[in-house]
């Protein structure tokens, strides 16, 4: 079940995006071990959920993202307690360096990623990062 983004989410991802393709990444540890999804990771402290998004993926990427765009909240685990925020930005700099969470990143186009093991419905989550992008 999909949420507004301000249904208190507990955690955020970010789909960041070049030239048309996004950067994903295969998760070294549980959960989502082997999967490929977006950076992104559970909220610390007092922090804002985009402040969340931008801190993950410096931890996890060493980039830095600017002007996260909300894109949807998603309820996830079986009771639906993990809210994960989806943010998506073609706004990023730095040197992509990976930390030990993440096991393989890779840029690919959104059409691509029905080759890979994913989380659950991130073609839809895609589609919907794209098109809030492209409101522009």
């Amino acid at each position: 079940m999909d949420r507004p983004v301000t249904d208190h989410p507990n955690a955020a991802s970010v789909a960041i995006v070049r030239e048309g393709k996004v950067l994903l990444i295969k998760r070294a540890f549980a959960p989502y071990q082997h999967l490929w999804t977006l950076p992104g990771g559970r909220i610390e402290g007092d922090e804002t959920i985009e402040q969340c998004a931008v801190r993950e993926v410096q931890e996890e990427l060493n980039l830095a993202i600017r002007n996260p765009r909300p894109v949807m909240v998603q309820s996830l685990g079986r009771d639906g307690t993990f809210r994960l925020a989806v943010f998506v930005t073609a706004d990023f700099s730095g040197l992509l360096r990976a930390s030990e969470e993440v096991a393989e990143h890779k840029w690919i186009d959104p059409a691509a990623i029905v080759a890979l093991r994913t989380t659950s419905r991130l073609d839809d989550v895609l589609a919907r990062a794209f098109a809030v992008l492209a409101q522009r």
